[in-house]
């Protein structure tokens, strides 16, 4: 497995900025001794211009840093309805995707609807050697277990696989443990951690189709009540996991990106390398 530090950590509540400048948090990443970063696009998307795009990824190459995953569409992470969009123009978030290096991009799918554009779009992609993945994520087809087997099976494209993110399943009120990673172990393409603590009075909420509004506080992945990481790292281990593990984790779980980046960094690695 390898540490991915995603620019979430330090991105703005809006997820359109960074509230640091992406160079400090390239140096942030590197110092700490990650060595893949997760890109979004409050960095960069398809309309960053070419000259900013070389020159993030210039900053990358320089500190040795390698892209683990890319996404190039603000829609995406704000899960909004135009989330599917990427899957019916997909040329441009893969010209993106290689410009950064990148062999993996983050998708959106809300119905059955998007099926057949996952495929075109898988296949377009392959072409290019390039990867499309689904976060387990609230309010999409990719809520429940069986469900994200059923629509996995469906699209049917070697290219095309899961994120496993097991707070979100957990938000679901789905086991997270080695049952559900041994179920999506054939499509697994990366890990996204970040922790949340349930709670019926807490200030954050989400929607989710099958437990309808869920509340919750958001936590350090090293604080206990929320996600069982041993299960998780349990899980990873027995199906022998080699690929990227990310800190997912947002910026309202610390007092800035380069503790945040460092406590994640600690805590993971006492789970990846025991």
């Amino acid at each position: 497995m390898e540490l991915s530090l995603s620019v979430r950590i330090a991105e703005a509540p809006s997820k359109d900025r960074l509230l640091i400048p992406f160079e400090e948090f390239a140096h942030l990443a590197a110092a700490t001794g990650y060595r893949l970063v997760c890109m979004r696009p409050s960095v960069v998307n398809v309309a960053t211009p070419p000259a900013q795009l070389q020159a993030v990824r210039q900053q990358l190459d320089t500190l040795g840093l390698s892209v683990s995953m890319a996404t190039t569409d603000f829609n995406v992470p704000l899960n909004n309805d135009a989330g599917p969009s990427l899957l019916h123009e997909i040329d441009p978030h893969l010209d993106v995707a290689q410009q950064l290096g990148s062999n993996l991009i983050r998708v959106c799918m809300k119905t059955d609807d998007d099926i057949p554009a996952a495929q075109r779009a898988a296949d377009k992609a392959r072409l290019r050697g390039i990867r499309l993945a689904h976060q387990c994520h609230t309010d999409s087809l990719f809520e429940t277990v069986d469900e994200i087997v059923d629509v996995l099976g469906r699209i049917d494209r070697e290219n095309f696989g899961v994120i496993y993110e097991p707070a979100n399943l957990m938000l679901c009120g789905q086991p997270y443990d080695t049952s559900t990673i041994r179920k999506l172990e054939p499509w697994l393409m990366n890990v996204y951690l970040q922790n949340h603590r349930l709670a019926h009075d807490g200030p954050e909420q989400l929607m989710t189709r099958v437990r309808g509004r869920v509340r919750y506080h958001d936590i350090p992945l090293w604080e206990t009540g929320g996600v069982d990481f041993d299960a998780v790292f349990r899980g990873l281990e027995t199906v022998g996991y080699d690929g990227p593990v990310t800190v997912h984790q947002t910026l309202a779980c610390a007092d800035d990106p380069h503790d945040a980046a460092e406590q994640c960094y600690e805590f993971l690695c006492r789970r990846v390398n025991r």
